[in-house]
């Protein structure tokens, strides 16, 4: 029978809490308006008005397909991992055996590592899903930016409307793939759980402190933001 410590159950709830609350704090509060993320979604609606007013738009859709090519680089890299898994979840005799040997000292039973690695699988194949989904979605942005009225009717209704449909489009594939990403973030400091729950909890806040300061007080968001201080 499955049964969790409290301290494995205090772990996994710190773990989801986390992640949940760093989502919500970058996606829909005040504060996270000021991400790097946020910075680029803005970055993308300039993009779309100055791409109105090209002729030759040859240039945009390479970078369109870098940026598809991106995302479904990490959409098969996460299909690979969700394989990983399943292999671990298939050999957990061997793996178990193989742990017991390290100087780590994991204790654990096949049920518990079971659950572990169904967990890791879990967030994998959402991560697949959101990479997958944000792929799909760069290849409708690319029909918008085919379909973009030409750059001499740029002041008529309809094209500003273009613009800023395929700008929203564009920052929806942007805001899918930055889930994608997060779950493999967040992937790494699941891993801390296979060795205990304390760990589960320092991996996890390790990599939330990581992730915040990437999108609030990294050099790169300095540089986005224009800051002379940045290098």
């Amino acid at each position: 029978m499955l049964t969790l410590s409290t301290l494995d159950i205090v772990a996994l709830a710190f773990f989801v809490v986390a992640w949940t609350a760093y989502a919500i704090m970058v996606e829909a509060t005040p504060h996270g308006r000021t991400s790097l993320n946020a910075a680029m979604d803005g970055y993308r609606s300039v993009w779309m008005e100055r791409m109105l007013e090209r002729e030759m738009r040859m240039v945009d859709m390479q970078i369109m397909a870098a940026l598809q090519n991106g995302t479904a680089f990490f959409a098969s890299t996460s299909l690979l991992a969700i394989g990983g898994a399943l292999t671990l979840l298939r050999s957990t005799e061997d793996v178990l055996s193989v742990v017991a040997t390290m100087p780590l000292g994991i204790q654990t039973s096949r049920a518990q590592w079971e659950l572990k690695v169904i967990g890791l699988a879990v967030i994998l194949v959402y991560a697949f899903f959101k990479f997958a989904w944000s792929y799909r979605l760069y290849n409708y942005v690319a029909i918008m930016l085919g379909a973009m009225p030409f750059a001499s009717e740029k002041d008529t209704p309809e094209a500003q409307a273009h613009v800023r449909r395929t700008a929203a489009l564009f920052t929806t594939a942007g805001r899918h793939f930055n889930r994608g990403q997060r779950a493999f973030f967040l992937a790494l400091g699941y891993l801390g759980w296979f060795v205990g729950p304390y760990v589960l909890m320092l991996s996890t806040a390790a990599i939330v402190v990581v992730m915040w300061y990437r999108q609030f007080a990294s050099r790169s968001r300095q540089a986005v933001m224009g800051d002379d201080g940045a290098a």
